[in-house]
């Protein structure tokens, strides 16, 4: 375990040119653009200005990256390339030989790890997990010439993880501890991977890591490749790295994807604001950089739908166009202790008080039993090969704070969560020590006589599941509320009855 890190300095936000002001506009404007933020960060002139947490999120909790996980695995290439481990150039085929079809073609013979980097591996689609998914990726037709069309595919990511292990005998996470973790002040035993079948880290978006991890990933690039005087990534890596490689504007015209029509570089995507790039999450994990203002932001939310990101970075946009170049403006001392009080008061909002119903007395204690539908507070990632777990059998148990949700699953898997109803969440630990996620909130409330609404997260995720439990005698109708839209389609009807 990481005993101590050098702490990043500290200043106002006049001290480096940014009224205190303009930041309070900023957490206004991101608070109400329909988004759920969980962290901000904001440095400038390396010096720190603004580190915010909205409850109960904090500085040293892990949070899922979604995509941002692809930035670290692009980094490692990056390490590897500057120990020269290897070359960019390299073809694929050569890495794999063992994986590769019988019969290569001219395209992916020529494939590349500069390919995989840019997202131009010249396929159209990408395998599902399996326990050779380095074998089906190398299998899937490479339909145009690498390095031509860029087509965002996440087992490219995965790959450069699996070359790290080829080439070097150890696994991602190893690599980086030895190599990167420790030099910038990241905890390395503090961090959590997902895995793929074969046992590898699911570099495409499962990685869980802080806020303040993810800051100085990106701080590495922003002062070029070295950290503290030692030369972590090549020069002309980082250059090449944080510049556009391959053209993104097809499919992404619209104002809801505009960020993403500016180009990539290596596993970092280019931004509208000139020079700025950004580690990027699928649910608005950001950490962007803005050279010409020699400032980074990062950002940890949940940011449902592409629209909602794109906001997200509008707003940021819209902020950082309103910070001169220099550094000399006035304290403004009424605004700085705004922003200071501030800091210490957010939160995600509280959830609805209504810990009253007649149903009560019918329901408590009783068991019940699923007869339709799958009910899984613990999905599985498909993109990971991991399996949902089921629940089979579950009660309550109600008393003055709410009740305890005890259940069982498919697997045996025997757990009690406590769900408070007086208006406050109840954080449960939960599972086993090496289990990816631990800490569990849940909240109650009744809608109704009839209906409860259960609303639970583990903490170092982005998604809250909801519940609608309608009791009828002694059958229950259960609905994931938050699987309601385009992108989860209907709400599947889940249905129990009491044993």
């Amino acid at each position: 375990m990481l005993r101590h890190r050098k702490p990043f300095d500290r200043a106002r936000p006049e001290d480096v040119g940014i009224p205190s002001r303009l930041v309070l506009n900023y957490l206004d404007k991101l608070e109400c653009c329909g988004t759920q933020m969980h962290g901000l960060m904001i440095m400038r002139h390396d010096e720190l200005i603004t580190e915010a947490f909205w409850t109960p999120f904090g500085p040293n909790i892990r949070h899922g990256l979604q995509s941002h996980s692809k930035t670290y695995a692009g980094t490692a290439i990056g390490i590897a390339y500057t120990k020269g481990i290897l070359k960019l150039d390299e073809r694929i085929v050569d890495i794999f030989p063992e994986e590769v079809p019988e019969e290569i073609d001219e395209n992916l013979n020529s494939l590349m790890i500069r390919d995989l980097l840019t997202m131009s591996c010249g396929m159209k689609q990408t395998p599902v997990a399996s326990d050779h998914w380095i074998r089906d990726f190398l299998h899937t037709p490479v339909v145009d010439k690498p390095g031509s069309v860029f087509m965002y595919n996440s087992y490219a990511s995965n790959l450069l993880g699996a070359i790290i292990r080829k080439k070097t005998g150890q696994s991602l996470h190893e690599f980086l501890k030895n190599h990167l973790f420790e030099k910038i002040g990241i905890d390395a035993d503090n961090l959590k991977w997902m895995i793929l079948p074969d046992g590898s880290e699911f570099c495409a978006g499962g990685l869980y890591a802080t806020l303040e991890d993810n800051f100085r990933l990106l701080k590495l690039y922003a002062d070029g490749g070295v950290w503290e005087g030692e030369r972590i990534l090549a020069e002309d890596f980082v250059k090449m790295a944080t510049s556009s490689q391959i053209d993104t504007s097809s499919g992404n015209e619209d104002l809801d994807h505009a960020d993403n029509a500016k180009g990539y570089g290596f596993q970092l995507w280019m931004c509208q604001l000139h020079n700025a790039y950004r580690a990027d999450g699928f649910l608005g994990e950001f950490t962007i950089v803005l050279p010409d203002l020699d400032m980074i932001i990062g950002i940890t939310e949940t940011a449902m739908g592409q629209h909602v990101a794109q906001k997200v970075l509008n707003i940021t946009w819209d902020f950082a166009d309103k910070i001169s170049s220099g550094k000399d403006i006035d304290q403004d001392d009424d605004a700085y202790e705004l922003l200071a009080a501030r800091l210490k008061t957010l939160n995600i909002g509280n959830p609805v008080c209504q810990p009253f119903s007649r149903i009560i007395d019918q329901i408590n204690g009783r068991e019940y039993e699923l007869q339709s539908g799958t009910w899984t507070p613990f999905e599985g990632n498909f993109m990971t090969g991991e399996k949902s777990d089921n629940i089979l059998s579950f009660r309550f148990d109600f008393d003055e704070y709410g009740f305890i949700w005890s259940f069982e699953t498919q697997s045996g898997r025997k757990e009690k969560i406590r769900f408070a109803s007086n208006g406050t969440r109840f954080t449960n630990l939960i599972g086993k020590q090496d289990d990816l996620t631990r800490l569990y909130l849940g909240d109650a409330y009744f809608a109704d006589d009839e209906t409860l609404i259960m609303n639970g997260r583990f903490v170092e995720t982005c998604i809250e599941d909801s519940y609608r439990l309608t009791f009828n005698d002694k059958k229950i109708t259960i609905v994931k509320l938050n699987q309601a839209g385009p992108f989860f389609g209907k709400p599947e009807l889940i249905e129990a009855k009491q044993k």
